[in-house]
């Protein structure tokens, strides 16, 4: 079992929730189990750019992605980018 934190934004979309609990081999199955995974995923399936994920404090972009093992983790963070111009 894994905690996914999600930020007020995705959790307002998430029917106010900001924490679930999932079972997950894989960051990608913790974040597919979401409610909101249309959200975090594009039309082909991937993990849309603006879209950071931290497990127990680590990005995943840059430790294999969200095929990032779970075993032993407890907390995966999900953080929304900030861009501008």
């Amino acid at each position: 079992m894994v905690l996914v934190v999600l930020p007020g934004v995705l959790a307002a979309q998430a029917g106010g929730r900001k924490r679930f609990e999932v079972e997950a081999a894989t960051v990608d199955q913790a974040l597919r189990a979401l409610p909101i995974a249309d959200l975090l995923y594009d039309e082909r399936g991937e993990l849309r750019p603006l879209v950071n994920v931290f497990v127990d404090g680590r990005d995943v972009r840059g430790d294999g992605g969200v095929d990032v093992p779970l075993e032993g983790a407890r907390e995966v963070r999900v953080v929304g980018a900030v861009a501008g111009g």
